[in-house]
């Protein structure tokens, strides 16, 4: 498709928010109203929380596209790049919803950006070790995966690193961005509820179809139970295509010690609104 670009497209590419992530008053009104014109279906997932499975379901559910929404991947800690908004809202792009799935935060500018075009994110409530355990063999088997990271370099000797080694940079090295990731999102639910899905990981693995009816309702494009449930079948038939992690629930002790627990259990104390998700998030 072919966006229809106009002056005040062109304006808005070229004009810079403010230091914060905030828009200017003329832009912030143009950016506002043009976002109305199509949905935007965002899976603000933290690796290893079911997000590759969820979001292939649901681009067959509301017949959509997967688009990347960041300027680049590398570092996977995304910041959404606005004139892939911008061409998607005057037309282009794809026919269909845009389907995001990105391992962000909600950091200042993020929600600035979010709550301006306002789209509505979606996130996963799931174990922190749990995640930690699914990304730990994602790295050891994955150069690419090792080359992407999540904010922080992933050694290429990683994969040749002992059990020790391995679960003392997971815990020190990746778990933080997973205390920031719900620190940041967690806030955001606490001061705009609306704004933000909570999806659990113990719900998906209970009833997926609810869990995908549930996402896509938020996002104003809501489908039958039944609709859902199809596209789940769909997606899982094309599971060894992609990344989808064991989905097990509490393997995370497998992999770490209870001192490296107890390390996670003190990175989360450091953020009161976790405070009630703790044994979630443990």
């Amino acid at each position: 498709m072919a966006a229809t670009i106009d002056g005040k497209a062109v304006t808005a590419v070229f004009t810079q928010p403010r230091i914060d992530g905030s828009f200017p008053s003329g832009l912030a009104e143009y950016l506002n109203t043009i976002s109305l014109r199509r949905p935007v279906l965002l899976f603000a997932f933290a690796p290893k929380a079911a997000g590759t499975f969820l979001r292939s379901a649901a681009i067959d559910a509301v017949g959509g596209q997967l688009v990347r929404i960041s300027h680049a991947l590398g570092g996977r800690d995304t910041q959404p790049y606005l004139p892939v908004f911008i061409n998607y809202y005057l037309g282009g792009i794809c026919d269909g919803p845009l389907v995001a799935h990105a391992h962000m935060q909600a950091l200042s500018a993020n929600r600035h950006f979010l709550e301006i075009l306002g789209i509505r994110p979606i996130i996963m409530l799931r174990s922190i070790p749990d995640m930690l355990a699914s990304y730990w063999d994602m790295l050891a088997q994955s150069a690419e995966a090792r080359a992407e990271g999540l904010n922080c370099v992933i050694p290429d000797a990683f994969a040749d690193f002992s059990d020790a080694q391995k679960a003392d940079f997971m815990i020190d090295m990746i778990a933080p961005w997973y205390v920031t990731y719900f620190a940041t999102w967690l806030t955001y639910k606490t001061e705009e509820p609306m704004d933000v899905c909570v999806l659990r990981f113990a719900d998906f693995m209970k009833d997926p179809a609810a869990v995908l009816e549930t996402a896509l309702r938020h996002a104003d494009l809501p489908r039958s139970r039944a609709q859902c449930q199809s596209a789940l079948d769909g997606a899982w038939k094309g599971r060894g295509e992609l990344r989808f992690n064991k989905g097990t629930e509490g393997r995370g002790k497998e992999y770490f010690s209870p001192a490296h627990l107890e390390r996670l259990a003190r990175m989360l104390s450091f953020h009161p609104v976790l405070a009630e998700y703790a044994a979630e998030l443990l």
